[in-house]
C-alpha cells in the first residue's frame, strides 16, 4: 500500500500549480464586457387605436364590463396593474386565475374588458375561460 503512495505522490505534485517567479508565464487577457446593446424604442403614435375586442361563448358577461362592474361580478381583484389608458386585473380562487385586460373602445374613452385568459393557480396551464369565470363569479 505504501508503494502505491509513493508512487502517486510525483502524479499528485504534476497537478499542483506555483506561482510563476520570472514572470515567464504568457499574461491573460483582461476579460471584456460584453458591447453595450442598443435599445429600439417603439415608435411613439398620437393615433388611438381601437382594441381587437374578443368574442368568445361564454364570456359574454365579463367582455364590454369597465373596472366596476367586474369587482362586482368576481369581488375585488387580487392585483391591478396600469399601462398607459390600458388596465389589467387579476381574480383568484381555487379553480384558476383569470386576467381580464381592459382597454378604452374610443379615444379618451373608460376602459372596458377586451381580452380575457385563464390558467390554473396550482401550475400556470391554460384552462377554459369560460368555465374559469363560472367558477369565480360570486
Amino acid at each position: 500500500m505504501r508503494k502505491i503512495a509513493l508512487l502517486l505522490l510525483p502524479l499528485l505534485g504534476a497537478c499542483a500549480t506555483s506561482p510563476d517567479p520570472g514572470g515567464t508565464a504568457p499574461a491573460r487577457a483582461p476579460t471584456a464586457a460584453p458591447p453595450p446593446q442598443q435599445v429600439r424604442v417603439a415608435p411613439s403614435t398620437t393615433a388611438f387605436r381601437a382594441p381587437r375586442v374578443m368574442n368568445v361563448p361564454g364570456l359574454e358577461g365579463v367582455i364590454g364590463r369597465n373596472e366596476t362592474a367586474l369587482a362586482n361580478l368576481f369581488g375585488p381583484p387580487r392585483l391591478t396593474v396600469k399601462e398607459g389608458d390600458a388596465k389589467k386585473l387579476q381574480f383568484t380562487g381555487e379553480a384558476c386565475v383569470l386576467d381580464v385586460y381592459l382597454y378604452p373602445l374610443t379615444p379618451g374613452g373608460e376602459p372596458s374588458a377586451t381580452y380575457v385568459d385563464a390558467r390554473r393557480a396550482s401550475d400556470g396551464l391554460d384552462v377554459d375561460r369560460a368555465a374559469c369565470v363560472r367558477a369565480l363569479r360570486r
